[in-house]
């Protein structure tokens, strides 16, 4: 189940080993996260696994070094501690790669990654070969394989949609009567009204839709008089 305390009757071929498979490991998670562009890529993700796997390592040559000290000393030894510090201190480096962006939040597939990295980095440095091998595949399946099958899944599709026109008259009743038509569903509305200047602008979050509504509602909203301005993504 664990690795043998050594390698060829070395300690250190051991260590090499582990960090070798961790780093193995992550950088293999990480390439993938690289060729989507992501701010965590190969480097990052080799890192988190290696750098998992060195802490792991060096706990466990704390016990191994002073283990053997009286119960009674002052001394108290708990190598599950670094685990603990691993696991907290990879949460900050997942939320800087977390970006909102309005309603939108990205980067959550990417922060996962990282966590599931550093478990893997964490397994292979406690010599758990067999666990941080089926986790690196699990984290490939769920990255490479279940992307592929994102298409066929039925979800819901977020439209923002902003429409500018003049106040009066108003132009409303036009378009809900579009989004009726359409069989869109507007789950948030949003209306802003310049009296002196006789402008109102709405947003809309429209759900329910196939990809690329927008530039179909866009043209038949610019043939309603008084619209000035349409802004969708």
């Amino acid at each position: 189940m664990f690795f043998d305390t050594t390698l060829y009757g070395s300690y250190e071929l051991a260590i090499l080993l582990k960090i070798f498979l961790a780093s193995l490991a992550g950088g293999i998670i990480g390439l993938e996260r690289e060729k989507h562009g992501r701010p965590a890529g190969l480097r990052t993700h080799l890192l988190v696994a290696a750098g998992s796997c060195l802490m792991m390592i060096v706990s466990e040559a704390f016990f191994m070094k002073y283990g053997d000290l009286a119960a009674t000393g002052v001394v108290r030894l708990d190598p599950s501690r670094a685990a603990a510090q691993i696991i907290t201190g990879i949460g900050f480096l997942g939320a800087g790669v977390i970006i909102k962006e309005g309603t939108i939040v990205r980067g959550l597939t990417t922060a996962a990654s990282l966590w599931m990295v550093a478990g893997i980095g964490m397994a292979f440095g406690m010599g758990l070969a067999g666990a941080g091998t089926i986790a690196t595949f699990l984290a490939l399946f769920s990255l490479v394989i279940l992307k592929k099958l994102e298409p066929l899944l039925k979800k819901d599709r977020y439209l923002h949609l902003t429409v500018s026109a003049k106040a009066h008259p108003d132009i409303y009743p036009t378009l809900e009567s579009i989004f009726s038509n359409h069989h869109l569903r507007v789950s948030d509305i949003e209306a802003n009204l310049d009296i002196p200047a006789n402008r109102i602008r709405y947003s809309f979050v429209i759900t329910q839709h196939k990809a690329r509504i927008g530039r179909e509602l866009s043209k038949i909203m610019a043939e309603i008089e008084g619209v000035e301005t349409i802004h969708f993504k």
